[in-house]
């Protein structure tokens, strides 16, 4: 059974997959421009026009490039038996409609999907061994 755990944010994806006793992590950029327009600027007389900044532009920019990051994601997870979203704020929500949109066999395979902070590579693991109910360690039995 190949299970696939993604913590995610704007920047970058990344994934551990647990195949039976082996485990891999991967890692994909999302290559998205962060624009900080500069704006507003009056002119020299006191009334004078004003410069508009076109916020639609670089949200429409960043909407596109968001939707290929997506579809790098999902066509990485698109073979798993099970997958786990963990992320700060909405990317991992943003993520789970474009699957639920565009790659609804995907999307059925989530199980969960949890806010969380960012991580290093050993807590990520860690998670995603914790979420799927498999642990470091091998329990006693009594």
């Amino acid at each position: 059974m190949k299970q696939v755990g993604i913590w995610m944010d704007k920047q970058e994806a990344k994934g551990v997959v647990l195949n039976n006793d082996k485990e891999s992590f991967f890692n994909i950029s999302s290559e998205l421009d962060f624009f900080n327009p500069k704006g507003g600027a009056r002119s020299k007389t006191k009334w004078g026009p004003q410069d508009v900044v076109q916020d639609r532009k670089y949200l429409e920019r960043e909407k596109h490039q968001l939707k290929k990051y997506f579809e790098e994601i999902a066509e990485q997870v698109s073979d798993a038996d099970e997958i786990v979203i963990f992320g700060p704020a909405e990317t991992p929500d943003k993520f789970l409609d474009a699957l639920k949109t565009r790659h609804s066999r995907v999307a059925e395979k989530v199980k969960k999907k949890e806010t969380a902070d960012s991580m290093t590579e050993n807590q990520i693991k860690a998670l995603v061994k914790e979420s799927f109910g498999k642990s470091g360690r091998k329990q006693e039995s009594r």
